[in-house]
């Protein structure tokens, strides 16, 4: 599975490593993903999604059925 959040779309970036000597080499900055299940009850289903934290706080603040219409709407959601 690729390291992309489902909701909203946040994928690696890439940077430097700086070392002390000011040396750069290329590394790549992770999103922070979980895998975490989802109830929607107007769906009477489960759904499995890999979520970013920033994702998840949106979630616990606007609950799933609004913020997975909105990611729908966006065009973001890979589900």
């Amino acid at each position: 599975m690729s390291r992309v959040c489902q909701l909203t779309g946040k994928r690696p970036r890439s940077g430097n490593n700086v070392s002390h000597a000011n040396n750069k080499t290329k590394r790549k900055f992770y999103p922070n993903l979980h895998k975490k299940r989802f109830y929607i009850p107007e769906e009477d289903k489960w759904i499995t999604l890999k979520v970013s934290s920033q994702a998840l706080r949106t979630i616990n603040r606007n609950g799933i059925t609004a913020v997975l219409k909105k990611a729908r709407a966006e065009g973001n959601v890979l589900i």
